[in-house]
């Protein structure tokens, strides 16, 4: 509560939490836990800041979590992408860029992106910097 009005130590919270990896199995998954933090009154999908810190270092800084075997990683990716689409296209195409290089990745994670990439192309009234980063990945 002592920095809930300071807005950067705020943020590196956020990107703390997201980050954070389960060393022992009975811990809850770090995506539940980021699901929680969106709920928290101190973060907001209007605030760029703070979609990086939560959302981006989810995506990007933690991959045993975001591309967690059961997918859960990659469909939250994509619900994700879609809200901030529209609120804010260029913030969601830096998050859709989180999967541009998806065929680097092991076949059963490839089989687990490649439908949610499609899924976020599929959006009606997709922005034009969401697309242009979804469509070149599918190419």
């Amino acid at each position: 509560a002592r920095y809930r009005d300071d807005a950067l130590v705020l943020d590196k919270w956020f990107a703390l939490q997201a980050g954070a990896w389960r060393w022992e199995a009975p811990a809850a998954p770090t995506l539940e836990r980021v699901r929680a933090l969106m709920a928290d009154p101190a973060f907001s999908l209007s605030n760029p800041n703070k979609v990086y810190a939560l959302l981006g270092t989810f995506f990007r800084a933690n991959p045993g979590e975001f591309h967690a075997a059961d997918g859960s990683g990659h469909a939250f990716w994509a619900e994700q992408v879609i809200a901030l689409d529209a609120r804010n296209p260029q913030v969601a195409s830096r998050m859709a860029r989180a999967l541009e290089n998806w065929r680097r990745f092991t076949p059963a994670l490839q089989a687990s992106i490649r439908p949610r990439l499609e899924q976020v192309l599929a959006v009606e009234h997709l922005s034009a910097d969401v697309a242009e980063v979804v469509g070149k990945a599918l190419e």
